[in-house]
């Protein structure tokens, strides 16, 4: 085995990569073949190609102060195409259940009434907004952007980790990454099959298209951006380009009378569907914060009068209270009559009795805390790597606010190689797929954002903790009939089977991909680069205003 892999360990979670010490699953043969001849100087000259790109195109974020490319490692992340299948259903399940309860609770309020979810767990939200209540969207839809954040356990069964469907961020480093590992890795694209992730902006511009108000034939679409010191501007403004839609500001758009309009130098024009990416308590100072600058006076009530649609809709965040999360596999049953096909990491709910509370204060060192509201990895403390004055504050908290926290095992997430100085090394990665739904069909994009924890036996793998990414790469059924609305395949010779891993719930196959010449969409995603390179701009760093932090 080449250099690269000397002295690689198999950790303590699910190695992605390797069955057994220099034996690679069957996913992996392709990528482990390609690497294996390299040389440690030969990968480390590519993973520095791919730091450049990103930092000449402005794909940075701020960490400690000091503003960075992004983390890409090059070695990317595989998965199977009947594991997909399995992941692709159970996240377009679980927004299907969301959406039925967000339209429950702010209407009929009947899953209260019959005692699934308590009343007090809503009430209590932070993220529940009365002002939402009764603003019907016109296709029924809320969540039109969904991120469902997965890990694999000890035994590789994904789990859920967390949903987030307020403003969920970092689709746009799923489309970057997969664009430059087709220049830093094209051996390995000519050799593998791979569902493409391209056709992302034009998935979630369908969406917004038909959230648009009733009667509305030909809807203007915006994105709401809180501005160019925001640590996502990246992906609004990419996301803006690639919809080709106007990104906005709050000074941007007016409201009169209940309807929207666009300031342009040709006059004044109609706003009807709004792709927010600000948070609630900022968007309309007239209902939440009256000293934001970064919304828009009197939207919600527009939104009331059915003028314009705000995607996503004001007060989601209850739905991804991390409190709600323990409820979600009764809200399948309840709502849908199925049974979940992903199941939840084992959670303690604080508030569920003395007894709970006492039993997890006793272990406290052994599981993972979390605030229900917090996100990017805030607030988290994982008993076995916390001090005992760690633990003290904690139990403190606890005890002060129990309804504030939840209580996890500690899983030992999956691990994929990952190239940390000149070696490749196991380091630990969750997942994040996004789902796009137009009301009538919950699409997954195929891969989503794959984290990985950097340092060594680092379980908290968001970029604001010092994480990095990954490109994920899910194979292509050969058996796969493609979807009219998928794009084609980047590269079409696909690779032996998948991997096995413990059974799960398979639903139907998905949506499949056409076949084209390896040769001619290398050269095709060559020549796309290059332009969309050269159209890029400068961003940076982060003003407050948006939630869902990788």
């Amino acid at each position: 085995m080449a250099d690269l892999f000397e002295d690689y360990h198999l950790g303590p979670g699910w190695d992605e990569m390797f069955g057994e010490p220099g034996m690679p699953r069957q996913t992996y043969e392709a990528l482990h073949a390609t690497l294996q001849p390299l040389s440690s100087a030969e990968l480390e000259v590519r993973a520095d190609v791919l730091a450049r790109a990103f930092l000449d195109q402005g794909i940075t974020f701020a960490l400690k102060g000091v503003e960075r490319p992004f983390p890409l490692d090059i070695v990317p992340r595989i998965i199977a195409a009947d594991q997909w299948r399995t992941v692709s259903s159970g996240v377009a399940q679980r927004v299907r259940a969301l959406e039925a309860f967000l339209a429950d609770i702010y209407g009929p309020a009947r899953v209260l009434a019959d005692g699934v979810v308590p009343r007090r767990l809503v009430v209590t939200s932070a993220h529940f907004h009365r002002e939402a209540a009764g603003i019907v969207p016109h296709n029924g839809v809320r969540i039109h952007v969904a991120g469902v954040d997965l890990i694999r356990d000890e035994q590789g069964t994904f789990r859920v980790l967390e949903d987030n469907v307020r403003v969920p961020s970092g689709v746009s480093y799923v489309m970057e990454n997969r664009r430059a590992m087709a220049h830093v890795l094209p051996e390995v694209f000519a050799s593998t099959r791979i569902q493409p992730v391209e056709s992302y902006p034009a998935q979630l511009l369908r969406a917004l298209r038909a959230a648009a108000p009733a009667g509305v034939v030909d809807p203007t679409v915006v994105v709401l951006t809180p501005g160019v010191h925001n640590s996502a501007y990246f992906e609004h403004a990419l996301l803006a380009r690639e919809m080709g839609v106007e990104l906005v500001e709050g000074r941007d758009l007016v409201c009169v009378g209940n309807e929207v309009a666009m300031r342009t130098t040709g006059g004044e024009q109609r706003v009807d569907v709004i792709y927010r990416r600000i948070d609630d308590e900022f968007l309309d100072p007239v209902h939440f914060r009256a000293d934001s600058v970064l919304g828009v006076a009197g939207l919600l009530n527009a939104a009331r009068a059915g003028r314009v649609t705000i995607a996503n809709a004001v007060g989601n965040g209850v739905a991804d209270d991390k409190l709600l999360y323990t409820y979600v596999p009764e809200l399948i049953r309840y709502y849908l009559a199925e049974e979940p096909i992903l199941p939840n990491v084992e959670t303690y709910r604080l508030d569920d009795g003395p007894d709970v509370l006492d039993h997890v204060l006793d272990r406290l060192d052994q599981l993972v805390l979390k605030p229900v509201d917090g996100s990017g990895g805030s607030g988290i403390v994982i008993g076995s790597q916390a001090s005992d004055e760690e633990l003290a504050q904690v139990r403190e908290r606890i005890l002060i606010d129990p309804r504030g926290w939840i209580a996890q095992r500690e899983v030992a997430l999956s691990m994929v190689p990952t190239l940390i100085g000149n070696r490749l090394r196991a380091r630990h990665v969750d997942l994040r797929p996004f789902a796009v739904n137009d009301g009538e069909r919950v699409w997954v994009l195929p891969g989503g954002l794959t984290r990985v924890a950097l340092p060594e036996g680092a379980l908290v793998v968001n970029s604001s903790q010092g994480g990095g990414s990954k490109d994920t790469w899910v194979l292509a059924s050969p058996t796969a009939t493609p979807h009219p609305d998928d794009a084609p395949v980047l590269a079409d010779l696909t690779v032996g089977g998948a991997d096995q891993s413990p059974a799960a719930p398979t639903p139907d196959p998905g949506p499949g991909i056409a076949e084209t010449s390896a040769r001619q969409q290398q050269q095709q995603q060559q020549q796309q680069q290059q332009q969309q390179q050269e159209q890029r701009q400068e961003q940076g760093r982060q003003v407050r205003g948006e939630g869902g932090r990788c």
